[in-house]
């Protein structure tokens, strides 16, 4: 049994209660495999896998007979009948509609049955022709939203979510490392990078023999190959597209450089080069006689040229080839540093958890500080709380505490709505009771640039408020984000002391990369949080590390890397009084 099927099992069981719901099926058959799905994820590995070889699988909770058959069949065939004949009986493009804001599965059913619409174009037609707002419960303004959200999907079309890409390019990568003629195998692209969305999965994989290697893909379930030559392979896996790339061994470090790229950092480095007079090729550096120049490493492709290593994520060609040239390179954050997650959710509004798992959870994964943030009153969609619900809440994480000691701190705070006036959904004698105050807007995300730049520069004003949780409301890939002057929110935030959030959600990454850098340069504290509403969601702060890697942030300027006596005394402190990160990005 291969590895990787093991961690593909949550997002399949997931699969099957969406096309369920597409279907009509009954609630409780529906949630069944959601529940199953929750579990799954949130179990080891090693622990599925010793369980399904002891034919154990029904000591999980909330694993049934029925599910642990169709567990034992995928691990074993990496196939599931059942879930193939769903998605015969169901249109694939339903899928892809669920995701787009404002459209659940049970909407996108009545549009599919009534409307005959099965993918995006038809959606597209049918709202453009006025059909969509004749269905009841479906307004103009509904339609035109919908038109709105087609059109931005199409902008990111074929691009994956960073938080899809990387996890199926490790399970990929494990494959190909256990061949005898891999000598070594790694991702490279925009995913190097960590860009937000990627085309593919970019791979490099240094091996004397790819003939063989091709052969090893070839037999992998799912596996179908496009185009393929000894230099290169293009092909699906999983659904996912990729890119594999081969390279002889001794020439990886110079191939892994070219293929990380991005185009401005090669050519910004093919330049300095150039001064000096070397070529840069994907064989490596050229003198003027054209000999190619040897590199064991990249760090020594740019030691070649007097640059120190430039990470990954810093090569966008915006200045970063200077900033190495004069000795500026920011020492990045690393996902180590963090000891603090200052934003998420349990059972008490829409997290699945209770406040005892998540704060274990956040133990296991090496975290002394854990804040309760639940959604605040008018969230009612989310189960938002109530300031009695506050108070009540506040006693279970006392308990909590108490059972855990000092082993983790955990504190109470709320995830409170910021009305469309600018207005917090708590009054200032209950904000003042929390440990710490997450901002956030969720709703009317579409108003004017002036009207929901004050609605947030109100917020930052609120003497109470910590944290401006994923400040610009986008969801990737097809909610943009609210048209904000970010200019106005960093130079606000820096000003009154609160702290913009890396939400490290990979649908959200908010803020994203470029906005980071010009937050740092403002002097704005950042705060760099999973948003959490199970355990495995802690996973996701490796997408808001590459994010804050990818705009020059530094430990330093991140609060959630501070010592719990640090951290306390500053949110103590009045605004705007509070310390400010010690230094800027370039």
């Amino acid at each position: 049994m291969e590895t990787y099927l093991i961690y593909r099992l949550p997002s399949l069981f997931r699969r099957i209660a969406l096309l369920l719901e597409l279907q009509g099926e009954d609630g409780f058959k529906i949630n069944a495999y959601r529940r199953a799905a929750e579990r799954l994820a949130n179990t080891e590995p090693e622990t599925i896998r010793y369980l399904w070889e002891q034919g154990r699988l029904t000591d999980l909770p909330d694993i049934g007979m029925a599910i642990a058959k169709k567990i034992d069949e995928f691990l074993r065939t990496g196939h599931l009948d059942f879930l193939a004949r769903l998605e015969e009986e169901v249109p694939p493009g339903l899928v892809d509609l669920t995701r787009l804001p404002g459209l659940g599965p049970k909407r996108v059913r009545r549009l599919w049955l009534e409307l005959r619409v099965t993918d995006l174009n038809s959606l597209e037609r049918a709202a453009a022709q006025g059909q969509v707002q004749t269905l009841k419960g479906f307004s103009a303004r509904t339609e035109a939203r919908i038109l709105q959200a087609v059109q931005t999907w199409r902008e990111h079309e074929d691009r994956l979510l960073l938080g899809e890409a990387l996890p199926a390019a490790e399970a990929l990568l494990h494959r190909l490392r256990d061949h005898l003629a891999v000598v070594r195998a790694e991702w490279s692209g925009s995913l190097r990078r960590g860009v937000e969305t990627v085309g593919d999965l970019d791979l490099l994989v240094a091996t004397p023999n790819p003939q063989a290697v091709r052969r090893l893909l070839e037999d992998l379930p799912t596996w179908e190959t496009f185009t393929h030559s000894s230099e290169e392979v293009r092909a699906r896996w999983q659904g996912l597209p990729v890119h594999l790339r081969f390279c002889a061994p001794e020439a990886f470090a110079a191939q892994w450089l070219y293929a990380t790229g991005s185009a401005g950092h090669r050519q910004g480095l093919a330049q300095y080069g150039a001064e000096r007079g070397l070529t840069l090729t994907p064989q490596g550096w050229r003198d003027a006689q054209g000999k190619t120049l040897p590199a064991d490493t990249e760090a020594d492709l740019y030691a070649r040229v007097g640059l120190p290593f430039i990470p990954p994520e810093l090569r966008q060609g915006r200045g970063e080839i200077e900033a190495a040239a004069q000795g500026r390179l920011p020492t990045l954050l690393r996902s180590e540093d963090l000891l603090a997650d200052l934003h998420s959710h349990s059972t008490w509004s829409d997290g699945r958890f209770s406040i005892r798992e998540m704060a274990l959870a956040a133990l296991e994964r090496g975290l002394r500080v854990l804040a309760i943030t639940d959604h605040s009153q008018s969230l009612s969609v989310a189960g938002g709380l109530t300031p009695e619900d506050l108070r009540r809440q506040r006693e279970e994480i006392a308990q909590v505490q108490a059972e855990l000691g000092d082993r983790i701190l955990l504190l109470q705070g709320a995830e409170v709505e910021i009305a469309p006036d600018g207005a917090l959904d708590y009054p200032d004698e209950v904000l003042a009771e929390l440990d710490i105050v997450i901002a956030s807007l969720h709703t009317h995300l579409r108003q004017t640039a002036k009207k929901i730049t004050q609605r947030l520069l109100a917020a930052i004003a609120n003497p109470h408020v910590d944290i401006i949780g994923h400040p610009t409301g986008r969801l990737l890939p097809h909610r943009p984000p609210a048209d904000l002057d970010m200019e106005r929110i960093f130079a606000a935030a820096a000003a009154h002391g609160v702290a913009l959030e890396i939400n490290a959600n990979p649908h959200r990454l908010d803020l994203k990369a470029e906005h980071i850098r010009r937050a740092l340069a403002h002097g704005v504290l950042l705060s760099l949080n999973t948003d959490a509403h199970r355990p495995a969601d802690f996973a996701y702060r490796r997408y808001g590390v590459l994010t804050a890697r990818r705009g020059w942030a530094t430990a330093g300027a991140i609060l959630n890397t501070w010592p719990p006596e640090r951290l306390l005394a500053w949110l103590r402190t009045p605004k705007p009084q509070r310390a400010q990160p010690s230094g800027k990005s370039e």
